[in-house]
This record gives C-alpha cells, sequence and structure tokens, in this order.
C-alpha cells in the first residue's frame, strides 16, 4: 500500500498542446494504488466520468472541458460544422452525470467561446481557461473561509471536497488547509461516506497527507457526535445550489445538517460561483442522479447482502438554505437571506 503521507499525482493534467492527450488520477484505486490514465478520446472521458475516476463538480467540469476538445479534435470538423460538432459531442458529456452543474457551465463557457471562432486552437485554450478559473476559485475560497475554523476545536465533513475534486486545493477541504498552514491546530472528523467510501478512501488520505489530524467515522455517527457537543463545525460542498441556496450534495448531506439545527452546531457550504445555478428556484428543480443499486450491495466487488436483494441508491439529496449558517465561495460570505445574496452575487447591479 502507499503511503498515504506521500504526495498525491495531480488530479488532472493536459500534456501538450491542442494536439495533446488528458492525464487523469484513477480515483477508484485510491488510496492502495496511484495511476494515472492517458485519455485521448472523449469516450475515455466519459467512461471515466461515468465510473467516478474522477469526481467533484469543479474537477467533472474541467475534465469535460478537455473532453469536448478531444471529441471534436477527432472529429477533424471543417468551419461550416465546427460549432455542430462541438454541441454534439458537448450533449453526451452533458449526460454522463446530471447533478454537477460544473459539468453543464464548463461546457456552455466552451460553446460560447468557439460561437464566433470556431477554431481547435480556441477550444483548447477555453477549456485551459476553465482549469485556471477552478485553481483561483479555490484559492479564494480557502482565503474567504479559512478564519471559520475553530482553533483546537473538531470539524467534521463529508465526502470528499479536496484536491481530489478539484484542480486546485479543493472547496471545503481547502478552507482546512489554509488553516492548518495558518499555524491553526483542529481535528477532524471524516466519515466514510458509503456507498463508495470517498470519505474513507480519499479525504482521510488527504488531510494525513497534510498533516491535519483525521479520524474516520461511519456515517450514521456523524448526528449523534454532534448531539454530543464532540463537533464545533461541519463543512461540506455542493454539486449544485438553487437560487433560493437550497443545495444538491453528497447523500447524507441532509442529516447532517439538521443534526446541526437542531444542536446550534454551524454548518458551512464551501462552493464556487460555478456551482450556483440560479435558473432554478429551489432544490425541488435539482435532479438527483440514481446510481446502480450494486454500489449499496457490493462493496469491492464482493456481496454483502443476500442473492436477489435490490437497493435504491440516489447519490445525492437537497438541503433546504433554511439549515445552512452560510455559503463560503470565491466570492466572500453569504449569509440569509439567501436568495438576496445569491441575486446580488450574479447581478450585482441591481
Amino acid at each position: 500500500m502507499t503511503n498515504p503521507t506521500s504526495q498525491l499525482p495531480p488530479t488532472l493534467l493536459w500534456r501538450g498542446d491542442e494536439h495533446g492527450w488528458l492525464e487523469m488520477l484513477d480515483q477508484t484505486l485510491l488510496p492502495h494504488e496511484r495511476v494515472v490514465l492517458q485519455l485521448r478520446d472523449v469516450d475515455a472521458v466519459i467512461e471515466a466520468i461515468v465510473h467516478l475516476r474522477v469526481r467533484g463538480a469543479p474537477a467533472i467540469g474541467v475534465a469535460a472541458a478537455f473532453g469536448l476538445l478531444l471529441g471534436v479534435r477527432a472529429l477533424a470538423p471543417g468551419p461550416m460544422a465546427f460549432l455542430d460538432v462541438v454541441r454534439s459531442v458537448a450533449a453526451r458529456l452533458a449526460a454522463s452525470r446530471p447533478t454537477a452543474v460544473n459539468l453543464q457551465r464548463a461546457l456552455d463557457r466552451c460553446i460560447e467561446a468557439v460561437r464566433h471562432e470556431p477554431l481547435l486552437a480556441r477550444l483548447f485554450a477555453i477549456a485551459q481557461r476553465i482549469a485556471a478559473d477552478e485553481v483561483a476559485m479555490s484559492a479564494c475560497i480557502a482565503q474567504c473561509g479559512k478564519g471559520l475554523v475553530p482553533a483546537g476545536g473538531t470539524v467534521l465533513t463529508h465526502c470528499n471536497t479536496g484536491r481530489l475534486a478539484t484542480v486546485g486545493d479543493g472547496t471545503a477541504l481547502a478552507i482546512l488547509f489554509a488553516a492548518h498552514r495558518d499555524g491553526v491546530r483542529f481535528r477532524v472528523l471524516a466519515d466514510e461516506t458509503r456507498p463508495l467510501l470517498q470519505g474513507a478512501r480519499l479525504t482521510a488520505l488527504e488531510l494525513a497527507a497534510a498533516g491535519i489530524p483525521v479520524e474516520l467515522i461511519v456515517d450514521s455517527a456523524g448526528p449523534g457526535l454532534i448531539a454530543r457537543g464532540a463537533v464545533q463545525m461541519v463543512v461540506v460542498g455542493a454539486d449544485r445550489i438553487a437560487a433560493n441556496g437550497d443545495f444538491a450534495n453528497k447523500v447524507g448531506t441532509y442529516g447532517l445538517a439538521l443534526a446541526c439545527a437542531a444542536h446550534k452546531v454551524p454548518f458551512y457550504v464551501a462552493a464556487p460561483g460555478s456551482t450556483f445555478d440560479v435558473r432554478l428556484p429551489n432544490g425541488d428543480a435539482i435532479p438527483i442522479e440514481e446510481r446502480a443499486g450494486t454500489e449499496v450491495t457490493e462493496l469491492a466487488g464482493v456481496a454483502v447482502a443476500a442473492v436477489g436483494i435490490t437497493a435504491r441508491n440516489p447519490a445525492f439529496d437537497v438541503t433546504p438554505a433554511r439549515l445552512v449558517s452560510a455559503f463560503v465561495t470565491d466570492r466572500g460570505l453569504l449569509h440569509a437571506p439567501f436568495d438576496a445574496a445569491i441575486k446580488a452575487l450574479f447581478d450585482p447591479g441591481r
């Protein structure tokens, strides 16, 4: 097994010019193996997104942008057909995961960029820009939220929101990395995040590598520990945030938010502007991805349920805005009333 404190390869890395390829750390093999995939066509990128070789809303968006480049490049369209091909390949990528809005937003940026300049070089340039923007947004979120981390306290986090979920330092975990670098000492409880164990496999790995004390807990332990006063702060990421502040995140988030509200523990959501979807009025409009039941009935390919037992497997749940203490964004802290704060964020002139 690889030493958990050794440096992880980049989550995503493009090699070469527009005729190059995408390198991707296969997260399905972590923490035991560190395998970097070389993706040279859009089918490989779609497969990687669907099977969670890359995951986390910001990272998915960046992967999709470079996947679009690979798909369009392979078809070598002429100037007249270029935009049609871009839209066709983008539609395939958009269907790979429905909940994370960053994916669609990255594709929309690419389409808009080549609308009046139908060139492969332009598509490459905007994919690079999207990646650079995500790095910058991670840094801003970290600076915005690091002062929230309680010195000497315990922070609980859910799923994975660090470097593995982005191309920068992350969202929720970026806040913890920044506070730790500033000398704030605290502990982290990372819940395992069933059924695919992103907390156990990925979050704990990243925190250990950064030198932050971390303990794993089973998902169902979180609310009880919050009730007992063992947690001073909960911080999570988001995959889509509606105009009123309702948000979708990895399934299990809602229960943590309810426990925090009941016991007056701060509950923060860290996300860049690209995760807000102001077209949706509230959380009822957020599509929730349902994944294969075998992710629940099996563990690492071994059956844990009796033959014939089926499973329901929503990958996300929606948490109402009323349970959120604040949103930590790359543009500052957002406080309630969130509908007004979010509107001002995207339409400051009104």
